[in-house]
């Protein structure tokens, strides 16, 4: 009297188990991407060898190598009016009026390395 519909049942199935295979995807992006991250910042971390050298240690790679550059009477001035408006209820507008203008005099110099 009454048929069973096992067609409509493994549809149904079938429908669950992707969207299932959907949602475990969607929630691995975040930990897939923090993954592909860390590979990134791993490379950009890396220690380069020195001059095609095979040593890789600590020391063999500076990023910031103190006595590169000299500077010697150095000043920078920068020059700015600015007109600040108050308006009823605290808003402030700010406006720059004329220009702005920056400077600098001393001098700078850049030692060449022999590594």
């Amino acid at each position: 009297m009454f048929k069973s519909n096992k067609k409509g049942q493994s549809t149904a199935e079938y429908a669950i188990i992707i969207g299932v295979v959907i949602a475990a995807v969607v929630a691995m992006q975040v930990y897939v991407k923090r993954g592909i991250q860390a590979k990134f910042k791993d490379a950009s971390d890396a220690k380069v060898a020195v001059d095609g050298g095979s040593d890789y240690g600590v020391n063999s790679y500076k990023q910031f190598e103190p006595q590169y550059s000299t500077t010697s009477d150095m000043v920078s001035s920068k020059d700015i009016t600015e007109k600040a408006t108050v308006s009823a209820g605290g808003g402030v507008k700010r406006e720059i009026v004329g220009e702005e203008v920056s400077s600098r005099t001393g001098t700078q110099e850049i030692l060449a390395t022999d590594n």
